[in-house]
């Protein structure tokens, strides 16, 4: 990172919440955040504020006080698998063409409140079952959004769908990725923070 950022901000979902505790501001959970955070450069402020089960609306909703009032350096925002699994699981609507609207307007936000650097990780999916299959038409989409919107915003891009799902073929067995197809093994989550390392400090 050059500049040093000074304040590090991990946005998203439980894929980043990671078990953090959060009656402490400052725990980091026990994921790729936490990974991350002792090989960043400069030792800056390291916050995470990725609270489980967050489709992209409950993430708008909460943006201002979990986001905008730190003022960050860099925002790390990994989002939207939920939107898929809550409209497989449970048929709640989340049109893709209005949610890419809501993602580009948060980054809008993001951008004329503070305009720090950012790192959009794209929505992943390993299946572990048969039926996860069917899930990649609505998340294949909200990917390919992700990736317009960092071309957009000049944001570096982990193309962690690739990634996992690549892991997944050479370990041989998905569950060693993802538990569920969604949530990362020990193992998944660290191949998610040498990306991340890599992309955005040039080191793993």
């Amino acid at each position: 990172m050059q500049p040093a950022a000074t304040t590090v901000l991990f946005q998203g979902d439980s894929i980043t919440d990671a078990g953090r505790d959060r009656t402490r501001p400052d725990h980091l959970g026990h994921g790729y955040a936490a990974l991350i955070a002792p090989a960043l450069p400069g030792a800056p402020t390291v916050l995470n504020r990725g609270i489980g089960g967050d489709r992209l609306a409950d993430l708008s909703a909460r943006w201002d006080t979990d986001t905008l009032a730190h003022r960050p350096d860099l925002v790390s925002l990994l989002i939207g698998v939920n939107d898929t699994w809550r409209h497989h699981d449970s048929g709640l609507p989340s049109p893709v063409d209005a949610w890419e609207d809501e993602y580009r307007e948060l980054l809008r936000r993001l951008h004329a409140h503070c305009a720090p650097r950012l790192v959009l990780i794209e929505p992943f999916l390993v299946p572990v079952t048969p039926e996860q299959w069917t899930w990649r038409g609505d998340l294949d989409p909200r990917i390919h959004a992700v990736r317009r919107l960092a071309a957009e915003h000049d944001a570096l891009l982990l193309a962690a769908d690739g990634l996992l799902n690549q892991a997944a073929r050479t370990a041989g067995d998905p569950a060693l990725i993802t538990l569920d197809g969604v949530h990362p093994t020990p193992l998944g989550h660290g191949l998610l923070a040498d990306a991340w390392l890599s992309l955005v400090t040039g080191a793993a």
